[in-house]
């Protein structure tokens, strides 16, 4: 059973929680009510570990949260539609016998509004748009609202939030409240039903970490006796069984420094965190560099596969890092940290793979290339721009790049003069299209 957590207004938790109960059966749903968004930022702090996924009544808390907790996959918000829009205006018109011709309303964005707008045939004359963020104040938005009621130039107000429903209706301005429609609760449940079924199958694959303590040889060495090393050693497998305990997992000393742990991939990824710490816990008190290799698959076997290539591969790079090898093949780099790089060590192309073979560039460097494109979002670039986010030479990255050109997947789109010493730096663009990439 998927616990998830659903953060929003009294009464919009109240409506996602009774159209939840006619929803997946291998979900529960957690109530988590505020009386103003703002608190959304310590209520996933203080129980993301108790729970699987996080359900919130609108935009704003949910960028909150991402904000505070530096992710997304586990999180779904409910997208406001028209049809919100459209109720509150019909209850408007309900309640006050007539529709109204001039109102203001706060809203997350002008062109969300004028959408809706434009596709009524009954619109109000005036209207008076406030936007508003995540360091808007619920106060700020009752005084947009009461001003213009109280200088006569709006007749009501509508309101995305419960807080300032409540405020308005309290100084007796007429007020209706946006609110979530069932049709938006229901798609927003959907998304999440999809991604509760990617959590059971990343907690079904098995999840194998190799963690490899360098130079352990030159650390034997060093040791002043025996029992110096014998209580390094223990004090490592102490460090590492506490590891083990979080990812409900087994630890096997393989020797020479090296240690390789067998878990699930779900709760691998969710304590990559953990993960982390220990490693530069390890690496402080043993001196040295600690490489990490994580492989993910459907047997033992597989995963064991990954996590050596992810071994090796964390061996490589100059900076180390954590590496996994996903059962799809995709390989991710520097994990857990900003520049997090995805790629993959396979490309189904024919013609495409008998291009690279023709200058003997791999596979996985080209796709790593493409990868830190894609992720800086540059439509070209220079050979220093390359190399200092791959970690390489400067030369090597100069002989693949001008070896790509040879077989026609880059080319040389101009040069950048802006540098006053040396010469001006080439700028150059791959040839490719995403769709032709795996």
């Amino acid at each position: 059973m998927y616990r998830i957590g659903v953060i929003g207004p009294h009464s919009s938790v109240e409506q996602i929680l009774r159209l939840a109960k006619r929803f997946d059966k291998s979900m529960n749903f957690i109530s988590y009510p505020y009386t103003e968004f703002q608190e959304t930022e310590n209520i996933v702090l203080n129980d993301e570990h108790q729970v699987d996924a996080w359900v919130f009544s609108g935009h704003i808390p949910y960028m909150i949260a991402k904000n505070a907790l530096g992710k997304e996959e586990n999180l779904v918000y409910i997208h406001h539609s028209e049809s919100g829009i459209y109720q509150c205006l019909l209850h408007m018109a309900y309640y006050q016998g007539k529709f109204l011709e001039r109102v203001s309303i706060d809203e997350i964005t002008s062109s969300h509004l004028e959408q809706a707008l434009q596709q009524l045939d009954i619109v109000p004359k005036e209207v008076y748009v406030k936007n508003f963020n995540v360091d808007t104040k619920s106060q700020e938005l009752i005084d947009f609202h009461l001003d213009l009621w109280r200088n006569g130039k709006t007749e009501g107000a509508l309101t995305c939030f419960e807080a300032v429903y409540v405020g308005l209706k309290e100084s007796g301005m007429p007020a209706y409240r946006i609110s979530l429609t069932n049709m938006e609760i229901n798609q927003a449940l959907r998304i999440l039903a999809e991604k509760v079924r990617t959590f059971y199958f990343k907690d079904t694959q098995i999840g194998v970490e190799i963690i490899e303590i360098e130079h352990f040889d030159t650390i034997v060495k060093k040791a002043k006796s025996s029992y110096h090393l014998q209580y390094l050693e223990i004090k490592l497998k102490e460090t590492f069984l506490r590891l083990c305990e979080i990812l409900d997992g087994s630890l096997l000393e393989k020797g020479n420094g090296r240690y390789v742990i067998f878990s699930s991939r779900g709760t691998i990824e969710r304590e990559i965190n953990e993960l982390t710490e220990t490693v530069a816990q390890v690496s402080i008190e043993c001196h040295t560099t600690v490489a990490v290799g994580i492989g993910f698959g459907k047997t033992v076997h597989s995963a064991e596969l990954n996590a050596g290539r992810a071994i090796q591969q964390s061996k490589e790079k100059a900076e180390r890092g954590i590496v996994i090898v996903q059962e799809d093949g995709r390989i991710r780099e520097s994990v857990g940290k900003e520049k997090e790089l995805t790629y993959s060590y396979r490309i189904d192309d024919k013609d495409f793979l008998n291009k690279l073979k023709k200058v003997n560039i791999s596979v996985k460097n080209y796709n790593k290339i493409y990868a830190v494109i894609k992720r800086m979002g540059w439509n070209d670039f220079t050979i220093n721009d390359l190399a200092s986010h791959l970690y390489w030479d400067g030369r090597n990255t100069r002989r693949i790049i001008g070896s790509l050109c040879e077989v026609d997947l880059a080319e040389c789109v101009g040069e950048d003069s802006s540098s006053t010493r040396g010469r001006p730096s080439r700028i150059y663009r791959l040839i490719q299209t995403e769709s032709e990439t795996v």
